[in-house]
């Protein structure tokens, strides 16, 4: 096993737009659902009802994820917050 073992540290996770990011796919599953929704017999004949299923749970799933991230990006604000005074008063005391 020691040939699959890494030989370099990893790089830090890319931080983005992750709120926009997932709310704009979640209006795009949505969007997907109600544009399917009218050909819901066509779907239903040809044995493919599961691609409308599909984008509506991807809407609901995420709803969740904007619950998620929300709360997520909230905290590493607060954190940040946290370390902000902290930090400024070690390094004018050095």
């Amino acid at each position: 096993m020691a040939k699959w073992t890494p030989t370099h540290e990893a790089p830090e996770p890319l931080e983005g737009p992750i709120v926009p990011t997932i709310i704009g796919g979640t209006i795009l599953w949505f969007v997907l659902f109600l544009v399917q929704l009218p050909f819901y017999g066509w779907f239903d004949d040809h044995g493919h009802l599961w691609w409308l299923w599909t984008c509506l749970a991807g809407g609901g799933l995420g709803l969740i994820g904007i619950w998620y991230v929300r709360g997520r990006d909230a905290a590493l604000k607060r954190a940040a917050a946290a370390e902000g005074p902290e930090a400024s008063a070690s390094t004018a005391a050095e």
